[in-house]
């Protein structure tokens, strides 16, 4: 595919409403009409994370492929890994349409989904009757109307257990109400250890991820870590989509509600990922997501505290290209900085992003 073709179909797609878009986005990558990646295999972008090997540090984070229809598509546009989701136990709605919102100037999309997606059974039935290429993350939440919230999580590590190559624990989506409430101490101690409880009944040990919101304060920072330190989770996203509304142009749309993804979320998200790489120290992995959208982007987070990084929204303005551009682009950073491995860039500006004030 020339990057001609990549423009003109990225403003056939903007003309059309966002999520009808997104579904012939998928249905592309069904259909094969979007082909491979060319060839990005540089050793020097290779890293081991949670016991699992990565050809390189780019990830499709939860959101894109919501119901686990096109992972290995996916994985051939260059992605290192693939995170599915988030998948609840029973098959939901969501909330009502509109929910999606581009804010073209920005870069930046707001959106309500409300963990849209076809339940446990369809996606793994799907995962199973499929060849897998690349590394597989499944990313779970609970229903909208569940009575034991902690509870859907673990039947999603019971569900996926066979298929998994990582677990997602996603508590901080805005868009189902008093979820976010899952990141307090005590709620999280209950969630963290029931969901590790059941991980740890498989004959397989599976790595176990925590996603965060970037509208945390600093003592709810404290008290996260202390968590994750203490029920030895296997790593960090950090973060989710925000709330805020700092910083963007003047739209009608800014007013949506729902949660900001895109450009306006790096500094907040990587602010966030520095300190929460401050509070947990150097041995648990931290996954950088909020705002990448070119290889300078995806350095920075590392440079900030990141062992991997995960993109979604650079996507939809980036195009299918954009996972090889950026995987090129890294290859030139360890070119210009005579890197031997790209994790080498990991912390090199810690202190610098975690001494800001996280924006209001």
């Amino acid at each position: 595919m020339s990057s001609l073709f990549d423009s003109v179909a990225r403003k056939a797609l903007f003309t059309l409403d966002p999520e009808t878009a997104h579904g012939l986005s998928i249905s592309a990558l069904k259909s094969g009409m979007v082909p491979g990646c060319g060839a990005v295999r540089d050793p020097r972008l290779a890293v081991n994370v949670a016991g699992l090997a990565f050809p390189n540090p780019l990830g499709m984070a939860a959101g894109y492929d919501k119901n686990a229809e096109v992972p290995s598509q996916l994985a051939r546009l260059g992605f290192g890994f693939v995170e599915v989701g988030t998948l609840t136990p029973k098959p939901q709605a969501g909330n009502p349409r509109p929910r999606i919102f581009r804010l073209v100037k920005d870069h930046a999309v707001i959106n309500r989904l409300g963990f849209n997606n076809q339940g446990h059974a369809e996606a793994h039935a799907r995962i199973s009757g499929r060849r897998r290429e690349g590394i597989l993350g499944i990313n779970i939440g609970a229903n909208k109307d569940s009575s034991d919230r902690a509870g859907d999580y673990v039947a999603g590590i019971s569900c996926f257990a066979d298929v998994a190559d990582y677990f997602t624990v996603n508590i901080s989506s805005p868009n189902t109400p008093g979820l976010r409430n899952l990141q307090s101490r005590a709620a999280l101690s209950d969630l963290l250890s029931r969901v590790l409880a059941e991980r740890d009944a498989k004959a397989r040990r599976i790595p176990v991820f925590l996603k965060i919101a970037p509208d945390l304060s600093e003592p709810d920072l404290d008290d996260i870590a202390a968590e994750c330190l203490a029920q030895k989770l296997d790593g960090v996203i950090v973060s989710n989509t925000t709330l805020s509304r700092t910083g963007l142009s003047a739209d009608p749309k800014t007013g949506e509600a729902g949660g900001l993804s895109g450009r306006p979320v790096f500094t907040r998200s990587t602010i966030v990922l520095a300190k929460m790489r401050q509070r947990i120290g150097a041995d648990m992995p931290l996954i950088g997501a909020g705002g990448i959208d070119s290889a300078e982007t995806a350095a920075e987070k590392m440079r900030a505290g990141a062992d991997l990084v995960q993109l979604y929204t650079g996507f939809i303005y980036g195009g299918p290209l954009l996972p090889e551009r950026i995987l090129r682009g890294l290859a030139l950073i360890c070119d210009r900085e005579t890197l031997a491995r790209l994790s080498n860039l990991r912390d090199l500006k810690t202190s610098h992003y975690a001494a800001m004030a996280i924006p209001e």
